[in-house]
């Protein structure tokens, strides 16, 4: 019997910068990558466009509306046997201040002090091309 290969989910993250820092968020812990640090985005519904499910993601876990969605880059890799696309945004606030309505923390953070945070590894790729 041939084995079905999993559907690919569909994630996207923003890259929102103010005054040179980039906003990350610290994953709850307990949870999926509990504690780790990340950029703030999520999961792209069935025959949502990207952008679409980025502004959606930020009202959601940070209260804030964006602008200027602009593709940076797009990363895949497996979340154990499934495999996962990223598709990465460079974004302004528009309106409100972030909040930390899905995570612990929230921090503004300079590319150069990036490695200081424990990241998911299939962030490594994002993470090096910011330092790039």
């Amino acid at each position: 019997m041939l084995r079905r290969r999993p559907r690919p989910a569909h994630s996207a993250i923003a890259l929102i910068e103010r005054r040179g820092r980039l906003l990350i968020c610290r994953r709850r812990p307990g949870g999926f990558l509990g504690g780790y640090w990340e950029f703030p985005g999520g999961k792209r519904r069935p025959g949502e466009r990207w952008a679409a499910c980025l502004r959606r993601e930020l009202r959601e876990e940070l209260g804030v509306t964006v602008k200027a969605v602009r593709p940076l880059m797009t990363l895949r890799h497996l979340q154990g046997p499934s495999p996962v696309i990223c598709k990465v945004y460079r974004c302004a606030i528009a309106r409100g201040r972030p909040r930390p309505l899905a995570a612990t923390t929230l921090r503004w953070v300079p590319v150069r002090r990036l490695a200081r945070y424990r990241f998911p590894p299939a962030n490594r790729p994002l993470l090096a091309r910011l330092r790039s």
